[in-house]
């Protein structure tokens, strides 16, 4: 089994939906991971706060300089992850198309370099 990120793009100005909606946006993404459970694939997952919440560290003169928010500033952000198990890309390709019809936004598939 190779491993697969599945990566969660966030709007950075998108207006979260109501309740009503949020709720059954996260009984179909509980959902999506049992089934993910369920079939042996899951690894790890987790939502993040906003990148309004990050800092970044980057090596400057043999040092790290240490700054406020994200990396990059963007439209879109990385929201949440879920690290899977799949036979190969287009099995790893199914759960991104499931992870997108549960959380009702884009994911990111990708295969790491080095199987562990």
């Amino acid at each position: 089994m190779k491993h697969y990120l599945l990566s969660v793009v966030q709007p950075a100005d998108g207006t979260p939906p109501p309740p009503d909606e949020m709720a059954t946006i996260m009984r179909d993404v509980e959902a999506f991971d049992d089934e993910l459970r369920a079939a042996g694939a899951w690894v790890f997952s987790g939502g993040l706060h906003g990148p309004d919440t990050a800092t970044t560290l980057r090596p400057k003169d043999g040092d790290v300089l240490v700054t406020d928010g994200p990396y990059a500033e963007g439209k879109e952000y990385l929201g949440g992850i879920s690290l899977i198990r799949a036979e190969d890309l287009d099995a790893a390709l199914e759960w991104g198309r499931k992870a997108a019809l549960a959380t009702r936004l884009p994911i990111e598939v990708r295969p790491f370099v080095d199987q562990f």
